[in-house]
């Protein structure tokens, strides 16, 4: 689940609704990102020592086996955070925000005008700019014969609410309140771990069913 989701906001408006204090290169001018889709870049805040750092990272932990085709494991159950070697480590040093504008999932029925599942768009009623439970840490390793390093991150998810379960049944991303960011980014992972819960159908809506463009 969520294999999709849009960040249309400008760079100052991330820069003031997540209080970021440092801005780095990667990032740019932050264009408008309509369809980010697992591999892609995209931004995300995390804390380095007491600041609020924005950067671009690449969505999805990079999974190597066999030498096979890298795999990017964009979703991490929120239930097995703390149990599983391949996340445990991310999630108890290295959380962040990951700011979204809309989230999407395929429709199980309908199709879309060029025959193939609809993507239904989740967005909030009152906040144009949001932020999924995230998690992230930095790839070492040999892709396609090459030797590179760059930074990855995971979108922590829980069980589906009532709006999203019609859709996907069975899990939807974590969405963190603002006031839960520092929470979230913080020392406690206790306290992390319990804001890992559904957020409350009553404050989403479904803002389109077709393509794949947050357009």
């Amino acid at each position: 689940m969520c294999n999709l989701y849009s960040q249309k906001n400008s760079l100052q408006e991330v820069r003031d609704w997540f209080h970021v204090d440092a801005v780095d290169s990667s990032a740019g001018n932050l264009p408008p990102l309509n369809s980010i889709f697992p591999g892609y870049d995209a931004p995300v805040i995390y804390r380095k020592e007491s600041e609020r750092i924005l950067g671009m990272m690449k969505w999805g932990f990079v999974l190597i086996k066999n030498e096979r085709a890298p795999k990017y494991i964009n979703n991490c159950r929120g239930d097995k955070v703390n149990e599983s070697v391949f996340w445990k480590p991310s999630f108890k040093e290295r959380r962040c925000l990951v700011p979204a504008s809309k989230f999407s999932e395929y429709h199980p029925h309908v199709k879309n005008e060029k025959g193939h599942k609809a993507s239904v768009w989740f967005e909030l009623k009152e906040q144009e700019l949001f932020s999924f439970a995230g998690i992230w840490r930095k790839f070492e390793g040999k892709l396609k014969g090459q030797y590179l390093e760059f930074n990855t991150y995971s979108i922590v998810t829980t069980t589906a609410n009532s709006i999203v379960k019609p859709i996907h049944a069975s899990r939807m991303p974590v969405i963190l309140e603002p006031d839960d960011y520092d929470l979230w980014l913080g020392e406690d992972v206790t306290t992390a771990f319990k804001l890992i819960k559904e957020f409350p159908s009553t404050s989403m809506k479904i803002s389109k069913i077709g393509s794949n463009a947050d357009d």
